[in-house]
């Protein structure tokens, strides 16, 4: 995943080269229908996220309002405003998850990262995110990481499986 707008020559040449992948990504769908999800998608691959910089380009390459991009990204979940962690944490709050125990799994994450719900850790490790009911109800609480699974869980097992993640 690349990081945008750093300092450095060398990451301002990258960047430069992002860019000129995402002229050539606009240009490939700029007359098409619908042609803003698709750009925004391929510029998330490419970028890692969609930063201010990113969203204003596709405005002005697809000819349509920063509004517009910057609506559409936050409206639906599969795009980030804010670069993600290596590893996604999410904890499950549907309602068997909530009854179960997910606040104090929330809670235990939170004193052992020193992140809260949507942040990442600064050492850009973990990214914790809330999900709605991810159809594990008879695992409540439940925890991913990744692809890997946690099911009823208990908040005092939550640094033993971060400890898994940090090495």
């Amino acid at each position: 995943m690349a990081e945008c707008c750093q300092g450095s020559s060398t990451d301002r040449r990258e960047n430069d080269e992002l860019f000129q992948r995402l002229d050539q990504i606009i240009a490939e769908h700029k007359d098409k229908p619908g042609a803003l999800i698709p750009v925004l998608h391929e510029a998330q691959m490419l970028f890692g996220y969609l930063p201010d910089d990113v969203q204003t380009h596709v405005a002005e390459g697809l000819n349509v309002p920063l509004s517009e991009v910057y609506g559409v990204i936050t409206f639906y979940s599969l795009f980030n405003l804010k670069p993600k962690g290596k590893h996604t944490i999410g904890v499950c709050m549907g309602t068997a998850c909530y009854v179960k125990g997910a606040p104090a799994v929330v809670q235990e994450i939170t004193n052992e990262l020193g992140i809260k719900a949507d942040d990442t850790t600064d050492d850009g490790l973990f990214t914790l995110t809330i999900t709605r009911c991810v159809g594990a109800c008879g695992l409540a609480p439940v925890m991913t990481i990744d692809e890997d699974v946690y099911g009823r869980l208990a908040a005092d097992k939550v640094p033993e499986i971060l400890a898994k993640y940090k090495g």
